[in-house]
């Protein structure tokens, strides 16, 4: 197999620039995805946008069983690939969708037969049910569509090609751009379905993608192989080993927001919408970062499988230093723009306020909050999932959560976001400094193992 994408033998600094790029854009078609559909539901009124945002932490939470087995399996494969062992590569891409399919269908199955208890839990009122099961009854038969192009861009990105599933991810998006306003509001030949025309429409937009996945997987990488009945429980096994941990630590992200939302509903309204607003803004400032942990991983199991660890940790603290840098740059951006930002979200002296000082505040602990994700990152490629959602558990319940608890003590909504801030610093501290030992622990196994080999 040619290192085509130079996973192996280009230039760090460029190996990740090219591959860091496009995963921006494909993000951006994500984040450009979801405010499309906000948008549109939003114009068939409140009880329909409250019907749907009710809908986004079973979403999640479903869509967090593929981004775990897409971890797992960008892992498996690159450090397949980075041993030349294609066959294995493609055999353990075709048991990981397969693997990824059941279990979402099993969740999905689930899903349809609870949604009004479900629903009614999560205190959503009897009569947004209907809307709900409008939505969800679509949504649960067509996700599935959705798991092969999530997890068969994890396979191609393991391959160092982060360009294909960005255009794929943009297609899906501009799929579901048009036929939104076609499906929901019923414009020409179309049927008016409301909300249920939302669900529909991102179907169509995910089989789309589906279709371009498995022709690039099949047809030009050569990366889908039939399954084999020897290898598949070990298969699976391995790529569970992975991706349980990544799925789980994916999911305590919105489960510490949920905390830090109730605490913050103390401190009155005013102070919750400046956090959902903030939100917002944060999953823009911090989109680098997350693209350029999606690439860090192959890039380093790739390494770590063809016995290149000092390339992959070069990567790593390249990486790191890298984001420090350019969530600094960020940060002195956002001083003159965090004023106007605020106005533009909310027209309340008092949520604007509490929004320009989290601008104002947390975005200067980006860099080290990129830190760790680099290091999660890098311990998944490592073959160390659970050290891996440890690290996420310890920054998000050990010093976010009370952090920003402490700091509201002491000076209510301004004094939580500092908390949070200063949390993000030490979290970073940390993980760079489990990175310097990692990376010393593995130079002196090489060192070992070279000895043991010369006598």
């Amino acid at each position: 197999m040619k290192d085509k994408h130079g996973l192996l033998t280009a230039p760090i600094d460029q190996v990740l620039k090219n591959m860091t790029i496009p995963m921006v854009f494909g993000l951006v078609a994500i984040l450009a995805f979801s405010l499309v559909d906000t948008f549109f539901i939003s114009l068939l009124g409140t009880d329909a946008l409250a019907a749907v945002s009710f809908t986004f932490p079973i979403t999640f939470a479903v869509n967090c069983i593929t981004m775990g087995i897409g971890v797992g399996l960008s892992t498996c494969i690159a450090r397949s690939l980075g041993k030349r062992a294609m066959n294995d590569a493609a055999r353990i891409s075709g048991h990981g969708l397969i693997l990824a399919v059941l279990l979402v269908i099993c969740a999905s199955a689930i899903g349809l037969l609870t949604i009004d208890p479900l629903f009614r839990l999560l205190g959503a009122h009897q009569s947004l049910l209907p809307l709900i099961h409008e939505y969800m009854n679509v949504w649960y038969l067509t996700i599935p569509l959705l798991v092969i192009p999530m997890a068969g861009n994890s396979a191609i990105r393991a391959t160092g090609d982060t360009r294909t599933p960005a255009k794929i991810m943009i297609l899906a998006g501009l799929i579901n751009g048009l036929l939104d306003p076609l499906l929901i509001f019923g414009l020409g030949p179309f049927p008016e379905l409301g909300v249920q025309g939302a669900a529909i429409a991102s179907g169509i937009s995910w089989a789309g993608a589906l279709l371009c996945s498995l022709y690039v997987l099949i047809k030009r990488e050569k990366l889908l192989a039939p399954p084999s009945t020897r290898y598949l429980l070990q298969d699976w096994k391995d790529i569970l080993a992975i991706g349980t941990p990544a799925a789980l630590s994916n999911a305590l992200n919105p489960l510490s927001g949920a905390i830090l939302m109730a605490l913050l509903a103390a401190q009155g309204t005013a102070a919750v919408a400046a956090y959902g607003a903030a939100q917002r803004v944060e999953s823009l400032l911090l989109i680098v970062m997350m693209a350029l942990t999606s690439s860090l991983t192959p890039l380093m199991a790739q390494n770590f499988g063809a016995n290149h660890s000092s390339r992959a940790f070069d990567a790593l603290f390249r990486a790191m230093r890298f984001s420090v840098l350019f969530q600094f740059i960020v940060f002195i951006a956002m001083v003159p723009l965090s004023s106007p930002i605020a106005a533009i979200f909310s027209q309340e002296p008092a949520v604007q306020n509490k929004l320009w000082h989290y601008l104002i505040v947390v975005p200067v602990s980006y860099g080290m909050q990129g830190v760790m994700m680099m290091l999660v990152s890098a311990l998944n490629a490592m073959k160390k999932p659970m050290l891996a959602f440890a690290m996420n558990l310890v920054r998000l319940f050990v010093l976010l959560l009370p952090m920003a608890w402490f700091g509201s003590m002491i000076d209510g909504t301004e004094g939580m976001f500092i908390g949070i801030a200063v949390a993000n610093g030490i979290a970073g501290i940390v993980a760079y400094i489990m990175a310097l030992q990692l990376r010393r622990r593995s130079m002196t196994d090489m060192a070992h193992t070279s000895s043991s080999e010369t006598h």
